[in-house]
């Protein structure tokens, strides 16, 4: 590794263990075992510093959704939210602190690529509404709130298990496709069956206890 990619390295870690505003770049010039002066060299200022960390995640980023980004499809919706899981962990400190998420270097890009997410969550239901694995839409909007609520559980999903303490990274994506599966013709469920395995559909989320009487407290 290179000098800067040992920084950018060791700044990702110690973001993500103490968050970006409580590091100093003395502090990590220390963890490094170098001087303030030789790591101000490379990155005279954090947002710099920020500017070079957020590039090597859209690169890597990118370079992955490019990957499966050939014809929409479940398949692919699949491997996007695994994706989002991967760099929410990589790069925790950027998902996770507010402050970062609407710094100028990540919101510009972040919000450019929220929308092209979207865009091709509604172009894998479109395409499976040709297939004939989803049935037309049944209300006007159905289809566009779920496009937005697969990007939102997604990008979302590492804040909410820290607040609720659960762990389990597969829940997310079992809760997008219990949105969906409701709207699947028959074609589409076995289909989704043949993907992700009788298992796996047999354990989709917890059952629902629809007595009244043990949902309230009073």
């Amino acid at each position: 590794m290179t000098t800067k990619e040992k920084i950018i390295s060791k700044a990702r870690e110690q973001f993500n263990e103490n968050g970006f505003s409580a590091v100093s770049l003395f502090e990590l010039a220390q963890t490094l075992g170098m001087s303030r002066g030789n790591l101000a060299y490379h990155f005279k200022d954090k947002n710099v510093l920020l500017e070079a960390i957020a590039n090597e995640m859209w690169l890597k980023l990118e370079a992955e959704r490019n990957k499966s980004r050939r014809f929409p499809s479940f398949e692919n919706l699949h491997n996007e939210v695994q994706l989002y899981y991967h760099f929410q962990k990589e790069y925790a400190f950027i998902f996770l602190d507010t402050h970062v998420l609407n710094h100028p270097v990540i919101k510009k890009k972040f919000r450019e690529m929220t929308a092209q997410t979207i865009k091709d969550n509604k172009a894998a239901l479109a395409f499976a509404v040709k297939l004939g694995n989803l049935k037309p839409e049944p209300v006007p909007g159905t289809y566009h709130n779920i496009a937005f609520l697969t990007w939102m559980v997604t990008f979302f999903w590492l804040p909410q298990q820290i607040i609720r303490g659960e762990k389990k990274k597969e829940d997310g994506e079992k809760m997008i496709w219990t949105m969906l599966l409701p709207h699947f013709t028959e074609k589409g469920i076995e289909s989704f069956k043949s993907f992700f395995g009788q298992d796996y559909f047999d354990a989709l989320g917890e059952s629902f206890d629809s007595y009244l009487n043990q949902l309230i407290s009073f």
